[in-house]
């Protein structure tokens, strides 16, 4: 039998507060989303403020991100090159801000950001994900 590590509800916390923090530091109104390898949500967080919308996309671009076992960031650069398809793909979102969580390069989770621009939800996304060492 194989086993795997998991992303603990205290881990999506940990990975949220920093992400949190980041956003905090510039002043920027998010939604923090973070999935397990399944792309199931473990832990939602919405700032007071932050438009109600920002929080399925948080959630489809942590989702995006376990799914192609890539950032999101990469079909959003693939679009902006010209290859339209990814706007096509099932489940994907061609936006930064979504990315997968790793542990021993084993996927265990994603992490999504959305609520100011794409390049800043990736920041934030960034800051969450080193979160876990």
């Amino acid at each position: 039998m194989i086993s795997k590590p998991i992303l603990t509800l205290d881990d999506a916390k940990k990975i949220a507060a920093a992400a949190e923090a980041e956003a905090l530091r510039n002043a920027w109104r998010v939604v923090i989303a973070v999935v397990d390898d399944g792309g199931h949500l473990l832990y939602l967080q919405r700032n007071h403020d932050t438009q109600f919308g920002s929080v399925e996309i948080a959630i489809k671009k942590a989702r995006a991100a376990v799914a192609f076992q890539k950032p999101t960031k990469v079909a959003d650069d693939a679009v902006l090159n010209g290859r339209l398809v990814h706007l096509v793909l099932p489940g994907a979102l061609p936006a930064e801000g979504g990315i997968p969580l790793m542990h021993n390069d084993q996927i265990i989770g994603g992490l999504g950001v959305s609520g100011v621009r794409s390049p800043e939800d990736g920041q934030i996304a960034q800051a969450g994900a080193a979160a876990l060492g």
